[in-house]
């Protein structure tokens, strides 16, 4: 194969594989009570407000500004039914299913959800889960000032509404820890600039050595 053919078939793959990347990073970084007295009532208060939107968790990826949120340290992600949830050393579940944990007539909603992982945790410190909001019958993205407490407050970030019904609860099994990041700042630079910047410079060298080879 020619340099030049080399060459060219480079900038060509590059520019596909650029193309067809469907993945999505959903940044959280704004103060989940901005604006609120819920930090001084006393009690927990479940506020509302999320996010809207369509998860994948095969591509898709959850940003967190440990700032923001009080968080130190990296990932430390588990995915279990209730009473597979470890004591401590995790700062973001995924709580598998709520079938036979909930024996309650109520709906099974956030504050369910957190009551079950404090019912587990005995470490203190703020964390994020993932639930089946039997209601809207949809998952749901939640931060918690504590996971260990029973009457921690809670903010929902996001509903996830392609999350539903019988292939949304099943979904929940799919999440991993590389569905999630917890980060220093938020980024200001887009992630796919660097791929797009190097095409255009493969594709000059393409046409310069076919310049040089047919003056």
């Amino acid at each position: 194969m020619s340099y030049r053919n080399l060459t060219c078939g480079l900038a060509v793959a590059i520019l596909a594989l650029s193309s067809t990347a469907t993945a999505e990073t959903f940044h959280f970084d704004t103060a989940p009570f901005g604006g609120t007295n819920v930090l001084n009532t006393p009690g927990r208060q479940i506020v509302g407000g999320e996010d809207f939107i369509a998860f994948s968790t095969a591509n898709d990826v959850i940003s967190l500004e440990s700032s923001i949120f009080g968080i130190t340290g990296t990932v430390s992600f588990v995915n279990a039914r209730a009473p597979n949830i470890p004591s401590g050393g995790v700062n973001i579940v995924v709580l598998d299913s709520f079938d036979n944990d909930n024996n309650s007539l109520t709906p099974f909603g956030a504050g369910q959800a957190a009551d079950l992982i404090a019912g587990r945790i005995t470490d203190p410190g703020p964390g994020f889960f993932v639930y089946f909001n039997q209601s809207l019958d949809l998952a749901r993205f939640v931060f918690s000032t504590d996971l260990s407490s029973n009457t921690a407050d809670l903010k929902i970030l996001a509903r996830m509404l392609n999350l539903t019904g019988a292939e949304g609860r099943n979904a929940l099994a799919t999440f991993s820890a590389a569905n999630f990041e917890i980060t220093a700042a938020a980024s200001s630079v887009p992630e796919p600039a660097s791929a797009f910047l190097i095409v255009p410079v493969i594709g000059v060298g393409c046409l310069l050595r076919r310049k040089r080879l047919h003056p």
